[in-house]
């Protein structure tokens, strides 16, 4: 009897299943899209029962002509992090909608901490900075805000977690409540080095330990699941992590001194700087990057806040074009990008800059600036600020980045990547999987169950398709001279 794994992708802007069978090739998929609330200004929010109904319908969609009873099946889950939900855990329904990552509304509560001069504290446990990226300021909003959460919360009514433990809660109707290593990593509530949660921490944003999943390995077993009775036997909840762990994982990062750049709604870049949680330098994190096999590694990270969330801002809002699909065409329609540069701090500016309170930007613009001269440098955007991020991350780690390991939809865009390889002065590798994530999810899938024993018996497995060698041109650094003076115009 054939096993397959359903990977389930739930990433900011939409939920993905997509189906592999065990030597990791996708088979098929069906994707989602679920709404964005703006309720005011610094509010991003995402409907916690819509994204759980999604993952249903997406999984039942994905298996609709497929004969359930004549194979195997199991689950594995990679999720946009630090988005969080609180809920009633009698009634499953959330007190509010889910907070998403990009979300600022925690940031006077962490500047509050900020100048109560704990942000050395809270780094040495957290591996984080005082920022509302992260979950735990989020939840302490609202149970400030929300009339009767905090007495809830307190009398063991309320329990609080990121979109796995969500998910996980909901499909097993209750009977598990888990997270992994990697997603608790990112809650600022997580001790990296004891790999729990964080007594200190939890005082300090006033959140009960009782609100708190239990937090395994990425490579466990997180519950069984008919999945609303569509399955006619319950399969297992097998491999969980982040999905920017996801892609490290996927891009077959497993040993010290490898890393990747995802491009997705924001981008993640992550290193794996082995099993010790060292000290991040300034603009970066330390986070839990995977746990398997019975070890847990470490890595270096920077996020960005709006890479593929600007080129669908051009699309929804400004109606400038019609999909991202159609940028390539109409950036490289022009020579340069004639003066402008995109600062897109929508929701202020991730690592290496941290500055939650910078607004978006467009500079240089004059009667000449033609649409596709914006489309260019909202592409080109997303290169600099990678570079920006890279740059420090290479001074950490002792030298230049031999190559950088991409994935993620943007990926497609071969304008991008040159732009980016160029920059970088370094080759871009893409894989055959462009959903790093979900290959991740399915190898802790596979070692949960114990089909792969050894991280040597997977590497082979990554199939490398495209491989974007530099070409920089004499005008490189004057570009991005030109990229730094529009952030700090802005900044």
């Amino acid at each position: 009897m054939e096993h397959y794994i359903i990977a389930i992708d739930q990433s900011t802007s939409a939920t993905k299943a997509m189906l592999f069978d065990e030597q990791c090739r996708m088979l098929d998929r069906y994707d989602l899209g679920h709404q964005q609330y703006y309720p005011q200004e610094g509010f991003v929010e995402h409907d916690a029962e819509q994204i759980y109904q999604n993952t249903v319908q997406v999984i039942q969609q994905l298996l609709r002509n497929r004969p359930l009873e004549k194979n195997q099946f199991s689950l594995a889950i990679t999720n946009q992090r630090e988005t969080v939900v609180v809920w009633d855990k009698h009634t499953g329904k959330p007190i509010s909608r889910a907070i998403v990552w990009q979300d600022t509304r925690g940031k006077e509560i962490c500047q509050q901490l900020r100048n109560a001069n704990l942000t050395k504290s809270v780094q040495e446990k957290s591996g984080l900075l005082i920022d509302p990226n992260f979950s735990a300021s989020g939840v302490k909003w609202l149970l400030d805000h929300i009339e009767g959460s905090k007495e809830a919360a307190l009398q063991g009514d309320l329990l609080m977690g990121t979109i796995d433990t969500w998910l996980i809660w909901k499909l097993t109707d209750g009977h598990s409540f888990y997270t992994d290593t990697t997603n608790a990593s990112r809650t600022m509530l997580f001790n990296i080095h004891t790999l729990d949660w964080d007594e200190d921490l939890l005082n300090l944003f006033g959140i009960p330990k009782s609100m708190m999943a239990k937090v395994l390995p990425c490579d466990a077993v997180f519950g069984e699941t008919t999945v609303e009775g569509f399955f006619p036997n319950p399969i297992q909840i097998a491999g969980v992590l982040g999905d920017s762990h996801g892609a490290l994982v996927g891009q077959m990062c497993f040993h010290q001194g490898s890393g990747k750049v995802t491009y997705g709604t924001g981008s993640s870049v992550m290193v794996n700087i082995g099993e010790k949680a060292l000290d991040a330098p300034k603009g970066l994190v330390t986070s839990v990057g995977f746990s398997a096999l019975g070890k847990t590694y470490y890595g270096y990270e920077g996020n960005i806040y709006s890479t593929g969330a600007t080129l669908k801002w051009i699309c929804d809002q400004l109606k400038l074009i019609g999909h991202p699909s159609e940028m390539e065409k109409e950036a490289t329609s022009v020579d340069s990008n004639g003066g402008v540069y995109f600062v897109p701090a929508f929701a202020g500016l991730g690592a290496p800059w941290w500055k939650p309170d910078a607004k978006a930007g467009i500079i240089g613009m004059t009667f000449g600036t033609t649409r596709a001269h914006l489309i260019r440098a909202a592409l080109e955007s997303i290169a600099y600020q990678i570079k920006d991020l890279l740059d420090v991350m290479a001074e950490a780690t002792g030298g230049s980045l031999q190559e950088i390991c991409a994935d993620g939809g943007p990926t497609r865009n071969h304008f991008l990547m040159q732009f980016q390889a160029d920059l970088l002065n370094t080759p871009i590798v893409c894989t055959e999987v462009e959903d790093a994530s979900a290959m991740g999810a399915v190898l802790m899938n596979g070692f949960a169950r114990k089909k792969w024993t050894s991280f040597d018996e997977v590497v082979g497995l990554r199939k490398v398709t495209q491989i974007t060698h530099p070409a920089p041109s004499e005008n490189i650094p004057a570009l991005y001279k030109s990229w730094l003076a529009a952030v700090k115009t802005l900044t």
